[in-house]
């Protein structure tokens, strides 16, 4: 054993069985995305598809909803692991009030729709996410975020209960809504914030996954699978 293997074994085992979470960088997500968001949401399980849009969807209709996001209208958040892979997407959708029949005095409400793959579920992912969209709503004058999902999303269950929303189930299905508070400088600071710090990390990360890919392609070096 190498005095690193020595240091480093005892930290993770300790790791393995504290608290510990990995700070979720949240990044609000553009065009530039869009191709890995694809491979996000085709390689989520035929179970995981059904719970994240509430009907089975086969790949060309996930191709189809990937290609019909409008990042000028709504708003697309993600995570990115550390070798640059999108494991959790969050899509914030707005709408005229009138959609939702809101009680609102707002002229939109927004509607969160999120998952997670299998291999980043635990580590409060799909919560962060929904903060992020939660912030992005209030210091955008709208004061009443939605999820609509089936009632057997315990993903989606948790975040709404943990979250303090409202939650009305019919017949399998469940609808949730949080009003939320109006926006203030600190809020305003914080949404600003965690973009500037998450737009660093995903530069890094980009930048880090480019090397490696550049490193593989040296003569006599053995390709990795990363």
């Amino acid at each position: 054993m190498t005095k690193l293997n020595m240091f480093r074994n005892p930290l993770r085992r300790w790791l393995k069985g504290s608290q510990y979470r990995p700070t979720v960088m949240v990044k609000e997500l553009a065009e530039r995305d869009r191709r890995r968001m694809l491979k996000h949401f085709l390689a989520l399980e035929k179970a995981d598809r059904l719970l994240r849009f509430g009907s089975y969807l086969g790949d060309e209709q996930v191709a189809k909803y990937v290609q019909g996001i409008d990042f000028s209208r709504d708003m697309v958040f993600g995570v990115y692991n550390r070798v640059f892979k999108l494991v959790a997407v969050g899509h914030l959708a707005f709408a005229p009030k009138e959609a939702k029949k809101s009680a609102t005095e707002k002229e939109r409400v927004a509607e969160f729709g999120v998952s997670v793959s299998k291999s980043a579920r635990g580590l409060g992912i799909g919560s962060k996410l929904f903060e992020r969209a939660a912030i992005h709503c209030r210091n955008n004058d709208v004061d009443t975020l939605y999820m609509h999902c089936l009632s057997s999303n315990q993903t989606m269950m948790h975040i709404a209960k943990k979250a303090g929303m409202q939650i009305h189930r019919d017949y399998g299905e469940a609808d949730a809504y949080l009003k939320l508070e109006v926006a203030n400088p600190a809020s305003m600071l914080q949404e600003a914030v965690e973009e500037q710090v998450a737009t660093l990390d995903y530069a890094i990360k980009a930048n880090t996954r480019a090397a490696v890919k550049w490193l593989d392609k040296l003569p006599g070096r053995k390709k990795q699978d990363r």
